[in-house]
């Protein structure tokens, strides 16, 4: 359906809202006062009874104690826990009411398990009146909003067909800016950005937070199938019971980072899936298969199994709800998100000390209901000292037990969960895992549906980077050794010859080796045969110890030192090198020291020192990472507190507490981390784009390792980039099998595209957009088209040709080199476009913005990516301009140049204009002008830029004028402001621009304002005009104000 006007769409959203829970009766223009009434009103019908309200109305007064409430609450994250806490305190001051006058009663405001029922409203609110935080500003209006119970807690802004839907999300931002969700309005838990064709919502960040866009979502089906069609958005997302359910259930409070977070569609239902298993269970034994939920790495498992467990334990539908963590993630980052996640009323019980667990699981208290602990700690509770005996197991054995184990591929499949499932016959089992264990991969006989059952849901890997919650990975196989040296070297070895000439001169010999020298008898990578026999490759003949040669290993060094300076964007980013034993990543981090002192290195391994062969070597290691690490750190770590040297390193990779700030400290940063096995799963850091391997994993194990890269970032990490050494052909067969296990029969997209394809996207987008600034007229690219749809065209290819270029850097694209080869295909390209005219399309691009372009639109129908505005195009080389202008001054002034010559040097020099911004471009034409004209001297000290710097200042300066003229403001501090360069978000900082306003001389820009609208104005009016005027001109930079007639 096709909306032309946004109130067309308003109309046909609130009939399909009606139909679908909210009611009929629509609140129109409602402003804060009314808004208030009627939330008074609701509360009053839901605590008239005589322990409340006594049936006498709540008062105005009564109204402010709550907003006052609010006021102090004031984000989104604490009023979370306002709307969920069922209820509200005030102290009567209705004197009606005598038995309660001057007493503090207790108010129920929202139930979230009353959906639908009971005494639960939903209203909705048309363009709902905002105040702003200026009194110079006229209020705002809002599209939508939903109420609850009287609380307005989602807000709908609209946009009609053929604006994109950033549009409107970056009016609901604009509106947070300006002071809007404040007051009643800071309750809003939810905002939704709709357009006919896409739909997306996201968390209120509150007047301290920031608005990410990373963390827009789009809603789906259960199949992860996107919905993005208005009316499927209205009868799905925003119906009753699903909005109601989203403020009390799937908004999540997360304390450890003050955010309020709202779940995605497959939170959602992995959530609701596990719930509902555990309300219809029996609980009569032969229960434990609860089930697994099969989320990839880096979608947000934790805090899906978090609500899982305090749906569960909120419910009353168990008594006790374990979650199951690694030990070591329990000492690290699992346990804080957890509590971080609890809401305020809630106690996530911890322990790793035997006793205090088992009182806990026999506590009757509702405190201990959601219980943290190690599954080795709960394996073993039975055997350590002070641990269940008979009477503990059948006190507790009576309990309705649900257990949560996080990353259930990992050492649930050793004896220890046999083990607890032994000790708690009657508890339900549900696992969460971003690579269950299948059939191809199985463990002792076991796969995750054997040990949890069924799968509850699945959001694979392919559905985490098709809806960009997670990264794709750009894999490349590094050889340290030539593939024909290789296959010779076991060719020579397997002919039993020494050289060559000794294998081809024995007839026997000579069989054997063109065998193996034949990549169709004996391929590089060995494979099963029908039969399901194992048939060796070339590299399963190469012993390990192969790869532990100097030759090996200084190539892996190199390798990462030629590549480090792009992959990491000059050490922006942090890399992790996987290696194969402990021996080895000793030695890497002794090789690399001395081959990189430029880079910060550590290591990480099992610390636990044994009396195993190697141990004198191992402890040496250790200490030597360690106190290296103490000194360049300033720490003070020893083997016994190696456990505390691995947290410290986790958040100094993670840049969280304490070293939240220390993208600007980078001598407090890590650049690599040697590792074996640890971090290479459950480790997040959205600042690793990069893993190092030599070492061979397969299955569960490649994208458990691959995806510490794959967090969002923003258009620096387009991608996590894997390299790999060891056995490469071989890995590149085990990570083809991976995906295919794991990205549920739709691998497409995983893998980033190869440097070649990028640059061919590349060309393909320049050259259509040459084709829309050619077909409009335009030559060199000196101004937008002047057709909206060619800008919109222009638009869409522009930020997908950012998108590539942004990868084609990371994989070794430069602009001073035009042309690239693959290595494996030995295809050639030469990249059609150049730096001077990206950089001026980059201009034309930032001219969409309004800054130039006379289009005229309310709505700037065109999605822009803020990143591509801040592109500095300062580094356009002016020396070309400055030589034409040269060339065209000289034929100017030179006796007997024909005027056909000059003509077309000053064509010559108009093509170089493109790279101006329009007001660079009107202001170098006035000065040609004046050449013509013979208005002005050249001088040989000054280029083209500097003389258009200098009418453009000298513009600027009487644009200034011409304000503090006309408004009366004070010219020095309008200048000094102007200086600046400021935005909307800085303006008022310090107070200035309010201190400007101060200078305006209402009776100057009264009789101005009457004199440009030929009518009279009341005073208040002048001042909002005034204001409105001077604002604009500052964040716009400026621009010539109408002059009246009688001075024109």
């Amino acid at each position: 359906m096709i909306f032309n006007k946004e109130s067309d769409f308003e109309d046909a959203l609130i009939k399909i809202l009606s139909e679908k829970g909210w009611e009929k009766e629509v609140l129109k223009n409602y402003s804060e006062e009314d808004l208030l009434r009627n939330w008074a009103d609701i509360l009053f019908e839901n605590n008239r009874d005589i322990d409340r309200l006594n049936d006498y109305p709540l008062t105005d007064s009564e109204m402010q104690q709550i907003l006052e409430q609010i006021e102090v609450l004031r984000t989104p994250l604490k009023l979370n826990g306002f709307i969920n806490g069922k209820s509200v305190s005030i102290v009567r001051d209705n004197p009606n009411d005598k038995q309660h006058f001057g007493k503090e009663v207790s108010l129920k405001i929202y139930d979230r398990r009353e959906i639908a029922a009971g005494q639960s409203r939903y209203q909705i609110v048309r363009q709902p009146k905002f105040p702003t935080k200026s009194k110079l500003l006229n209020d705002r209006r809002g599209d939508l909003m939903l109420l609850i119970n009287g609380m307005p807690v989602i807000h709908i802004e609209l946009k009609r067909s053929g604006i994109p839907v950033s549009q409107a999300y970056n009016q609901i931002e604009k509106y947070s800016h300006e002071g809007i969700f404040t007051g009643l309005f800071s309750l809003v838990q939810i905002f939704v950005a709709m357009e006919p064709k896409e739909t997306v919502y996201f968390a209120n960040p509150g007047p301290d937070g920031k608005f990410n866009q990373d963390y827009y979502f789009h809603w789906a089906d259960f199949n992860n199938e996107p919905i993005n069609e208005w009316d499927k958005v209205a009868s799905t997302l925003l119906s009753i019971p699903m909005a109601h359910q989203l403020i009390g259930f799937y908004t999540v409070a997360d304390d450890s980072d003050g955010i309020l977070k709202v779940m995605r569609s497959y939170q959602f239902f992995a959530v609701s899936a596990i719930s509902d298993k555990v309300a219809k269970a029996k609980w009569e034994g032969n229960n434990q298969l609860g089930g697994y939920v099969w989320h990839t790495t880096g979608s947000g498992k934790t805090m899906t199994s978090f609500k899982s467990a305090q749906l569960i334990a909120d419910s009353k539908d168990a008594d006790k709800v374990i979650f199951l963590m690694d030990r070591i993630e329990l000492g690290t980052q699992s346990l804080k998100e957890y509590r971080g996640f609890a809401d305020e009323n809630e106690d996530v019980q911890a322990t790793e000390n035997t006793n205090v667990l088992i009182s806990k699981l026999k506590s009757c208290d509702p405190a201990d209901t959601l219980i943290v602990t190690s599954i080795q700690k709960m394996s073993n509770i039975k055997d350590e000292e002070g641990g269940l005996n008979a009477r503990d197991i059948e006190m507790i054995g009576d309990k309705r037990m649900v257990f949560i184990v996080d990353e259930a591929h990992r050492s649930t499949f050793g004896d220890m969960l046999i083990t607890i499932k032994k000790t708690f016959p009657k508890a339900m089992f549900f696992g969460f895992t971003g690579t269950p264990i299948q059939d191809e991969n199985q463990k002792k006989k076991n796969t995750t549906t054997t040990v949890f059952g069924n799968e509850l849901h699945r959001y694979s890997i392919a559905d985490g980077i098709r809806d960009k919650n997670v990264l794709g990975f750009d894999p490349y196989k590094a050889l340290t050794f030539k593939d024909k040296d290789v296959r010779k070297v076991v060719a020579l070895e397997k002919a039993k010859a020494k050289t060559e000439e000794e294998a081809i001169s024995d007839p026997a010999k000579s069989k054997i080796y063109y065998k193996y020298m034949d990549a169709g008898q004996v391929p590089m990578v060995g494979n099963f045969d029908n039969e399901g026999n194992y048939i060796k490759g070339i590299e399963d003949y190469i012993p390990n110890v192969q790869y532990q040669t100097e030759e090996h290993t200084k190539t892996v060094v190199k390798n990462i030192s030629d590549n480090w300076l792009t992959l990491s964007r000059g050490s922006k980013f942090h890399a992790i090198f996987a290696t194969s034993s402990i021996p080895e990543a000793i030695n890497y981090y002794r090789l690399m020291k001395r081959k990189l002192p430029h880079l910060k290195i550590t290591a990480l391994f099992d610390s636990n020192i044994d009396n195993n062969e190697g141990v004198r070597f191992k402890e040496d290691g250790l200490v030597e990472i360690i106190e290296d690490y103490n000194a360049l750190y300033g720490q003070d770590f020893s083997i016994p507190t190696f456990h505390k040297m691995k947290k410290d390193i986790a958040s100094r990779l993670a840049h969280k507490n304490p070293y939240k700030r220390i993208e600007n400290e980078p001598e407090k940063q890590i650049d690599l981390l040697i590792v074996v096995d640890q971090m290479l799963t459950g480790f997040d850091s959205k600042w690793i784009n990069t893993l190092y391997m030599d070492k061979v994993l397969r299955y569960e194990n490649i994208i458990q390792a691959f995806s510490r890269t794959n967090r969002l970032f923003g258009p620096d990490k387009p991608f996590g980039t894997i390299r790999y050494y060891r056995r490469p052909h071989t890995m590149e067969s085990n990570i083809n099998a991976a995906v295919k296990l794991y990205s549920g029969d739709r691998p497409l997209g995983l893998f980033a595209q190869h440097l070649i394809e990028n640059l061919k996207e590349m060309n393909r987008l320049f050259e259509n957009i040459f084709d829309i600034f050619e077909d409009a007229g335009v030559l060199n690219f000196e101004r937008l088209p002047s057709d909206i749809d060619a800008c919109k065209k222009f638009a869409k290819d522009f930020k997908e040709f950012n998108e590539f270029l942004e990868a084609a850097k990371i994989q070794g694209f430069k602009w001073n080199i035009s042309s690239y080869q693959d290595d494996t295909t030995g295809e050639k390209i030469d990249v059609v476009i150049d730096e001077k005219t990206y950089l001026i399309l980059v201009l034309r691009y930032k001219e969409l913005t309004g800054g130039g372009s006379n289009l005229g639109v309310d709505d700037v129908p065109y999605d822009l990516v803020g990143y591509i505005t801040e592109i500095d195009t300062g580094l356009i080389d002016s020396d070309y301009m400055n030589s034409r202008f040269d060339k065209y001054i000289k034929l100017l002034n030179r006796n007997g140049a024909s005027t056909e010559d000059i003509e077309k040097a000053e064509t010559e020099l108009h093509k170089t204009f493109a790279m101006l911004t329009q007001e660079e471009q009107k202001y170098a034409n006035i000065f040609l002008h004046d050449i013509q004209r013979g208005e002005v001297e050249i001088t040989s000290e000054k280029t083209l830029r500097d003389y258009i710097n200098e009418y453009l200042l000298k513009a600027k300066n009487n644009q200034i004028h011409r304000v503090s003229v006309h408004l009366g403001v004070d010219e020095d501090k309008l200048r000094a402001i102007m200086s600046l360069k400021l935005v909307e978000s800085n303006l008022n900082e310090f107070g200035r621009y309010d201190e400007l306003k101060q200078t305006i001389d209402r009776k100057k820009a009264k009789d101005y304002f009457e004199k440009i609208e030929g009518i009279k104005i009341i005073p208040p009016k002048v001042i909002t005009k005034a204001d409105i005027l001077l604002r604009d001109f500052i964040l716009s930079g400026g621009f010539d104000i109408e002059v009246p007639l009688d001075e024109a």
